[in-house]
């Protein structure tokens, strides 16, 4: 009779911790109040929006734009900033103080604008722009493969050379660059296809926008020389192909983050999930033999695996 005692009682033990243990389990989440600061309030922001809510349905997510909102210095330190582009950027650096900040849309020509090599505390930058590197090994990937890589560059862009530099000697390629300091002259761009076999186009928007991406593509094509970049969206204009990552791709990193304390979070970051995106007219204009986007992108991800 003491042993079956002895058992009861530990039995009536042992359930209650039990029990407990399992409503602890089966709490949510704790919930993070999200902010989303753009002062674009387009579909595409509100899609974004929407798209980040399904995959964290516990938080709460709100957008603003920075002209409606107070000095961050005076939110909640409890609030997760999501900055989206350099005017939300610019409203977050008015403060020396603010919530931690993961900032998207922003390029890393225009953070060297804004920022002038400074890494202010507390933000976290997610780069727009394709990873050089990865932009370089694309070009690599390309049937017959070029071995002078011209790169046209502004004062705004300089300081992505000796970074572009080091992965073209670590590939065996030759890296050729040449300055232009003003958006309208031809002359850097002549000299420069006058030496290379492919140019690799950098998101600096001083020499790569609307008004000047016709004069480049069709001084590049009468040389039959292909663009690498500098943007996906230069893809559909004329040029042979990019990196790029998509909404899907940009949650799938944020997703993690988000669930770290953001003393954890990167300085900086490129997103891992990528895809490509190609011009198959102009690459069969130039006698190029391109993989279907798929493979291209599988063999990329591939050759950055540790």
């Amino acid at each position: 009779m003491a042993a079956r005692r002895s058992g009861m009682s530990l039995g009536h033990l042992v359930r209650p911790l039990l029990l407990g243990l399992l409503c602890l389990l089966a709490l949510p989440t704790q919930a993070r109040e999200l902010l989303l600061v753009s002062s674009e309030q387009g579909a595409a922001v509100q899609a974004f929006s929407q798209a980040l809510a399904e995959r964290r349905p516990q938080d709460q997510i709100r957008v603003e734009s920075p002209e409606q909102l107070p000095p961050a210095s005076r939110l909640s330190p409890e609030t997760h900033l999501l900055l989206l582009g350099t005017a939300a950027l610019n409203w977050r650096l008015a403060s020396d103080q603010g919530p931690p900040a993961l900032t998207l849309l922003v390029s890393r020509v225009e953070a060297q604008q804004l920022l002038d090599g400074r890494h202010p505390d507390g933000i976290s930058l997610l780069w727009s722009d394709p990873p050089p590197a990865r932009q370089l090994q694309l070009a690599l990937q390309l049937q017959p493969k070029p071995q002078r890589i011209g790169v046209l560059y502004s004062p705004a862009s300089e300081f992505l050379l000796n970074e572009l530099a080091e992965h073209a000697r670590q590939l065996g390629v030759e890296l050729v660059a040449q300055e232009q300091d003003r958006g309208d002259d031809p002359r850097p761009l002549r000299e420069l296809l006058d030496s290379s076999d492919l140019l690799l186009g950098l998101d600096d928007k001083l020499l790569y926008n609307p008004r000047t991406v016709k004069g480049i593509l069709l001084s590049a094509y009468a040389e039959n020389h292909a663009l690498i970049g500098p943007t996906v969206a230069f893809v559909r204009a004329g040029s042979l192909a990019s990196t790029y990552s998509d909404q899907d791709d940009w949650l799938d990193t944020l997703d993690p983050l988000l669930d770290q304390p953001p003393s954890q979070w990167p300085q900086s970051l490129y997103p891992e999930h990528f895809k490509v995106q190609s011009n198959r007219q102009v690459a069969r204009s130039l006698g190029i033999e391109l993989p279907d986007d798929a493979s291209l992108a599988h063999r990329l991800a591939e050759g950055e695996s540790p």
